[in-house]
């Protein structure tokens, strides 16, 4: 019989000390109830602080930031931008909001990410307007040589970070690497502000640039007045102060995560058919979920079933954007490296509020149901 004590994928976890409500009493007690004040601004420090970026601009989601961060780097309708396969549809979404053409590319077993040596093929067929970069459930891909490819063929580079806040490659946080990265405070994420993202950058005009661009681009006229397109794209003061709070456990959310990954990795590690997905030493991830390739015919759906009969939330690898049915057109690089990930692929629970009992009972179901 299932338990009621229900095991979550990744649910919001607020800080215990209350931090997050601090701040939006502040938001509340200064009546600034608006997509401008305080939080936003002192979270936007935070962010770039923490990361080591110069600049950072909130906005009403990671979709809304990676659809500006496309734009500021001067994509046009009908350019050409490189985008991983295997990811999450808000990736490849700001492209067609652009009126430009994704191309998909393949991933590497040995990051789960883009392939450089599939990156290498597409820029011997297409000359992009840019590259989007994916840093997926928290691992990074070969950044290396994906930033020397980029600067070979003078192309910008955006990262999606919007999954690894606080991970690190070679010592350098991701969301740094490119012109632009890209963080998600959806409600699943390692921290979260119920919804929305964050732009973090070097290029400080540009930055004041999607600022303006995401409210309204409002002209610095007494009258409302707009000389260009713009969009209501900016955070709320109140999801800013969540954000604010959250920040101050973030180090914490980190190590318990990486401490859910190393339970499933010790405990599973002498059972056949499972095995952890990749971590590279030059990688430090922030493990936001602990994935898994199911082995020996052995497939994630029965797994997952067998979850859910437990109370147990478990979810399959994001499927390739190449094979969704919208993006089917358009052209893929690669040798369907991204869909074996897929189709034997897990995403186990990763809660940050997880104890170690709830662990040994995800553990037990996967023995349990492993053949």
């Amino acid at each position: 019989m299932a338990s009621d004590n229900k095991i979550y994928l990744s649910s919001p976890h607020m800080s215990d000390e209350g931090f997050e409500m601090q701040y939006i009493k502040e938001a509340f007690d200064a009546n600034w109830i608006a997509p401008l004040g305080k939080n936003i601004d002192e979270l936007e420090k935070t962010i770039a602080g923490y990361v080591g970026s110069a600049c950072a601009a909130a906005m009403s989601s990671g979709t809304a930031a990676i659809h500006l961060a496309l734009k500021a780097v001067g994509v046009q309708p009908g350019d050409v931008v490189f985008c991983p396969t295997l990811t999450f549809s808000a990736t490849a979404n700001p492209i067609i909001y652009l009126n430009a053409t994704p191309v998909f590319i393949d991933s590497d077993m040995r990051t789960w990410n883009m392939s450089p040596s599939a990156l290498s093929e597409a820029f011997k067929k297409y000359k992009p307007a840019a590259v989007l970069v994916v840093h997926l459930y928290g691992l990074s891909p070969d950044m290396d040589e994906i930033t020397a490819l980029c600067r070979e063929n003078e192309v910008p580079l955006i990262e999606d970070a919007a999954e690894s806040l606080g991970s690190k490659y070679k010592g350098k946080y991701t969301g740094t690497f490119g012109e632009f990265g890209v963080f998600s405070f959806n409600g699943n994420k390692i921290i979260t502000t119920s919804g929305g993202g964050m732009l973090v950058s070097d290029h400080q005009e540009k930055i004041a640039k999607i600022r303006f661009w995401s409210t309204q681009s409002r002209d610095p006229a007494r009258h409302y007045q707009h000389s260009e397109l713009g969009y209501n794209y900016r955070m709320s003061n109140i999801l800013a102060g969540i954000g604010r709070g959250q920040m101050k456990v973030l180090d914490e959310r980190i190590g318990k995560k990486k401490y859910i990954y190393e339970f499933y990795q010790r405990q599973l590690s002498n059972t056949k058919g499972i095995s952890m997905m990749p971590v590279q030493e030059e990688n430090e991830p922030n493990y936001w979920l602990s994935c898994a390739i199911l082995e020996d015919g052995e497939t994630p759906i029965r797994l997952m079933t067998a979850m859910e009969r437990e109370n147990i939330e478990a979810r399959p690898i994001w499927k390739p954007m190449h094979l969704q049915p919208f993006f089917q057109t358009f052209d893929f690089i690669g040798d369907g490296t991204a869909q074996r990930i897929f189709e034997n692929g897990i995403c186990l629970p990763s809660d940050t509020k997880m104890t170690d009992d709830q662990l040994r009972r995800v553990v037990s179901v996967i023995e349990s149901n492993i053949k």
